[in-house]
């Protein structure tokens, strides 16, 4: 697979985003089939894994840690703070916490660095800048090789880093999820930071993988998110179709058109699918060979974007916990 730049790693130009093996997408799958997704992915060439503190509360670093020790001089391992204290879901961003949650993750990864850590959440009690010159302070005992931000806007990432420099900036981006597109994406140009895309198949629903939202798990976050609700789907429904035919043109997946669309918006940015299907992840994998024609890029621009999807992609209490700009219709709710 093609590399591209993360600091001062050269990575996959896409990489797996390992969420979904151990929470939100309802109940995670078998240890076995894990497994296989993330040997499968170091398989298919993938370098860069991102897991995070939260993410099954300390089960998916164990998860990752486990399967991929043996083959650590082959990967960048991300991780993530801030969002979790100890056992117990919780935005903290105080510096104690942050590095209390540092040394428990480098124990459940069983490693003695971790590659790229993420502040997953800003937490508005605190300054930015303490919570990055937390961070920074891990950087110089050792402990953390550089640090990365999720969810914030671009203000806070220059903030940020004039603290300290900031190798990468996570946020959702998707052909249905454009937020970035306002300011975020031209902040990370400038300072050299690199954007890394979660949720780059629009949280499956551009995957085809939603149907219909009343056979998702009832512990499926995205049960709550507006964009599976009521008119908003149905509406959203109606798009699909046509994504769907623009990946046929293609002769890919929709997933590998979501992934070849984002390879192709930005030289420099890393998009990080998740899923719990060894098939589906090869399929991910496989999208970085898929060059699209400007033509095709334009047609999918004008398909899908903020104007023509419908509602929020949070819900009011998880909107107040991220800080990206938000696109004009969001800004009400």
């Amino acid at each position: 697979m093609k590399t591209r730049k993360l600091g001062p790693f050269d990575v996959s130009e896409i990489g797996l985003g390992c969420m979904s093996l151990s929470h939100a997408y309802g109940p995670p799958p078998p240890r076995d089939q894990a497994e296989a997704v993330l040997l499968g992915a170091l398989d298919a060439g993938c370098t860069f894994f991102d897991t995070a503190a939260v993410y099954g509360l300390g089960h998916n670093e164990r998860l990752v840690g486990e399967v991929l020790r043996p083959h650590r001089d082959r990967v960048v391992l991300a991780s993530k703070c801030g969002l979790s204290r100890g056992e117990q879901r919780e935005l903290n961003g105080h510096p104690d916490v942050l590095k209390a949650t540092c040394e428990e993750s480098l124990q459940r990864l069983g490693v003695e660095v971790i590659d790229l850590y993420y502040l997953h959440r800003w937490d508005r009690r605190v300054p930015i800048e303490d919570s990055v010159a937390a961070l920074a302070d891990l950087v110089a005992e050792g402990k953390i090789r550089t640090i990365g931000l999720s969810e914030v806007s671009a203000p806070t990432l220059r903030r940020a880093h004039a603290v300290h420099p900031i190798a990468a900036l996570q946020t959702e981006y998707s052909p249905w999820t454009r937020n970035p597109e306002i300011a975020v994406l031209e902040a990370c140009r400038e300072l050299g930071v690199t954007f890394v895309a979660f949720s780059p198949v629009g949280r499956g629903f551009l995957a085809g993988g939603v149907k219909d939202p009343s056979a998702l798990d009832p512990s499926d976050f995205r049960v709550g998110m507006p964009r599976f609700k009521g008119d908003a789907f149905q509406s959203n429904l109606a798009l699909l179709a046509g994504f769907e035919a623009l990946a046929g043109e293609a002769g890919c997946t929709p997933a590998q058109l979501c992934l070849a669309w984002l390879l192709h918006k930005d030289p420099d940015l890393i998009p990080i699918p998740g899923t719990s299907s060894p098939e589906h992840m090869r399929q991910n994998m496989a999208a970085s060979g898929i060059a699209l024609p400007a033509s095709l890029v334009e047609r999918i621009d004008l398909a899908v974007n903020g104007a023509t999807v419908s509602g929020p992609r949070y819900a009011p209490a998880m909107q107040a916990s991220v800080d990206t700009e938000r696109m004009p219709f969001e800004v009400s709710v």
